[in-house]
């Protein structure tokens, strides 16, 4: 992402808040198992290294998990894409290795939780890739704001573009120069991310809270100080 040079380092999420973000904010995940893929339609609930989601009972994850007295060896494959429509969506990978483990029945006895203990993981971004382990996730939190992301990036896009517009401002103009579609990729405590996108290739901007947001109502806070900076043409965080 753009950083100006005279700004302080701008405050961003860790690689293990990340995933644990994503994991957070998931309704479907892909398994890799036994030189298959199983691909689950179920939340995942975090509890530091290890993770909770549910398969149905007949699956064929399910049945070989059963059949793994020590655990199966599984890896699970998550993709970070952008909910709002810009070019090159997919915001980052996430692999998780470890072992799972079968769990409880769910109440209607249909399906069956199952426990992953994760004992490394890989997040894989357009800026780097970083290796993890499961002591990494396990001193990790979400962030608070990682379930209602996709609503707030679509809302801002869809129904507030002129507040898009007055964002701009906070820009190095250098930015602006051909005239990019501007667009909201990302967000979370620290800040909104900006996709600046032209003919010839996009740019990611950061724009940093003045406070960090611990909630969505601290969200709308933050960005209304945000654009009411950029109303008057103060110099803002960028990152």
């Amino acid at each position: 992402m753009s950083q100006s040079p005279t700004d302080v380092e701008a405050p961003e999420p860790t690689a293990a808040e990340r995933v644990c973000s994503l994991l957070t904010a998931t309704s479907s995940v892909v398994v890799r198992a036994c030189g298959e893929y199983h691909e689950l339609d179920t939340p995942v609930s975090v509890h530091g290294a290890g993770l909770r989601m549910c398969a149905p009972l007949d699956a064929p994850l399910t049945v070989a998990a059963a059949r793994a007295t020590e655990g199966l060896a599984v890896v699970l494959d998550l993709t970070d894409i952008a909910p709002v429509a810009v070019r090159d969506r997919v915001r980052g990978r996430v692999s998780l290795a470890g072992r799972l483990h079968l769990a409880h029945l769910t109440d209607d006895g249909l399906s069956v939780h199952l426990r992953l203990d994760v004992a490394h993981a890989v997040l894989s971004t357009p800026y780097g890739t970083t290796a993890l382990t499961g002591a990494d996730l396990a001193l990790a939190a979400p962030d608070p704001l990682a379930r209602y992301e996709a609503g707030l990036l679509t809302h801002l896009a869809d129904d507030h573009p002129d507040a898009l517009a007055v964002l701009t401002r906070l820009l190095d103009p250098n930015l602006l120069a051909e005239r990019p579609d501007v667009r909201p990729l990302a967000l979370d405590r620290y800040g909104l991310v900006l996709r600046l996108d032209h003919q010839h290739g996009h740019r990611d901007v950061r724009l940093v809270f003045p406070e960090p947001a611990g909630d969505t109502e601290d969200f709308g806070l933050q960005v209304h100080q945000l654009l009411t900076v950029a109303h008057n043409r103060l110099p803002a965080h960028r990152n």
